[in-house]
Formats: C-alpha cells, structure tokens, sequence
C-alpha cells in the first residue's frame, strides 16, 4: 500500500469476519480518521463521503469502514437491530483501531473518530477502550447518550455537532455533554434538520470536524 492520497480498499479482521474500508492517506498526514457510520449505512455514505473530502483537504488521513458484513446489512435493513447494538459497533471499530496501530503505513499517525448517529455512541465507547490510541472524536447528528455509562472514561476531546432543528438529539447530546469530564464543546447548526440536508449546512459540519481534528490530532516539534 502506497502513501497517496489515492483511495485503496482494506481488509480488517473484527473477531470472526473480515470488514471492508476505504483507505485515503496523503504523503504527511496530519493524523487519520476513521469514521463510524449510522443508522442504516456504510462506508459509501455520501454525507460522511463529503465530511471525509473535506478532512483530507485540511491533510488528514481517512479510513471509512463497513461495520457489518454483507449479510449483516441485508439483516438490518430488515430488522434495524444491528444498529443499535452499541458494544458490536465499538468492537468493530477498536479492532479497526488496531489494525491501524498495526499498520506501518498508518501507525505513525493520530487517531481521530468521527461517528455519525448511533455510530457516534460506538465511537464514544471505543475511545474508551483505547484512551492512549484515540486523540479526538467528532459526533454529527450523534446518539452519544448511547454510551453514557463510559463517557467519564473518555479520554480524547470530544466534539458534539447537531442541528438546530433536530430537537430530541440537541437534548441527548446536552445531556451526554454533561458526563464527558474531557475537553468538550456541543455545536449547534442554525437551520439544520438531522441529516443536514439543507444547503450549506453540510460544509459547516465538515469545517467544524476538520478543524477540531486539525487541533487535537497535529503534534508540533
């Protein structure tokens, strides 16, 4: 695997299957993200697609992973239970952790975790579980207070963004805030509704996470 910035498919091993992510890493990445995805999707989800550009414009690394196998999603789709079973999510993600710890191409470079939906209460709980290897988390449109019995474990400066119109979500993530006990801030997008499908909203999701990443994952020498 070279270090482009040219997008390469990957291979993890998560317990007893094998995930699929797509890999971007420019020549001197600023750190790498892996993202979480949400209720009902995956790594070609075109919100975090667009979210994921934007991050390697600002020279960071990105890793987009399926969190379920082919008959995982097809089961899904159909019951929608999978997705909310928060500790299968985070399993999977701290196995990607690994992998990029692991990796030469990829071990040298800062973890950040960005999650979407009930993939951000995965992405909580595995910073948990790996407070030495996560240096930063990005929530959009996130169920944190799915992982609220580990969210005063947290480690890694937390960033919680939501739209102004997704009411129920702005009050699980104030109250997820509260039991954070790390650097935190809770965003909220004026004219958003939870898939910040109106115009421009998008862009200020990604501005935010960048520099959010940009911050806490770029060490200085």
């Amino acid at each position: 695997m070279k270090t482009t910035a040219d997008e390469r498919l990957v291979h993890v091993a998560a317990e007893s299957v094998e995930l699929e992510g797509s890999l971007c890493i420019p020549e001197t990445p600023a750190g790498i993200v892996l993202f979480a995805h949400g209720s009902g999707s995956s790594r070609h989800s075109p919100r975090n697609r667009y979210v994921a550009q934007a991050l390697r414009e600002g020279g960071l690394g990105t890793l987009l992973m399926d969190l379920f196998t082919v008959a995982e999603e097809r089961e899904d789709s159909q019951t929608a239970r999978l997705r909310f079973d928060i500790t299968l999510l985070a399993g999977r993600l701290i196995s990607a952790i690994d992998w990029l710890v692991q990796n030469p191409v990829t071990a040298r470079s800062r973890i950040g975790l960005f999650g979407a939906s009930t993939g951000a209460g995965a992405a909580l709980v595995a910073a948990a579980e790996r407070p030495d290897e996560v240096g930063a988390v990005v929530s959009r449109g996130g169920r944190p207070d799915l992982a609220l019995p580990v969210l005063k474990r947290v480690k890694a400066p937390t960033l919680l963004i939501v739209g102004g119109l997704d009411y129920p979500v702005i009050g699980m993530n104030r109250e997820a805030l509260d039991h954070l006990q790390i650097e935190k801030s809770l965003e909220i997008v004026a004219g958003a509704t939870h898939l910040f499908e109106e115009p421009g909203t998008l862009e200020k999701v990604a501005l935010l996470a960048r520099d959010w990443f940009i911050k806490h994952l770029t060490v200085y020498t």
